[in-house]
């Protein structure tokens, strides 16, 4: 069984047991959260619809919270002497899918 959750304005595949990232979310770490499921497949049986996810919870739990890789950005005007560098580096939060509820 897997599931698709909608997370930090993605969708992720996950599974009970996977790991993944997404984007930083509020809580410490072993503190539980609730997913909304996009979509559900159990076996052959594929569940999409509306009124069906909204009884669907994906649960998880905060493993650690990170930082992602530093990106490097560089601005830089022709024939005028302007330059710019600028750097990034996004916060992160590693899940781990705890269980997924299918309310039957």
């Amino acid at each position: 069984m897997y599931a698709i959750v909608r997370s930090g304005g993605r969708q992720h595949k996950v599974a009970v047991g996977e790991q993944f990232e997404t984007n930083r979310l509020v809580g410490a770490p072993g503190d539980s959260v609730a997913l909304p499921a996009v979509l559900v497949v159990d076996g052959e049986n594929v569940t999409s619809d509306a009124a069906a996810l909204a009884k669907i919870t994906v649960n998880a739990e905060v493993v650690e919270h990170s930082k992602g890789p530093k990106i490097n950005m560089m601005l830089y005007k022709n024939k005028s002497g302007y330059k710019r560098r600028l750097g990034h580096r996004q916060s992160l939060t590693v899940l781990r899918i705890t269980g997924i509820e299918t309310g039957k």
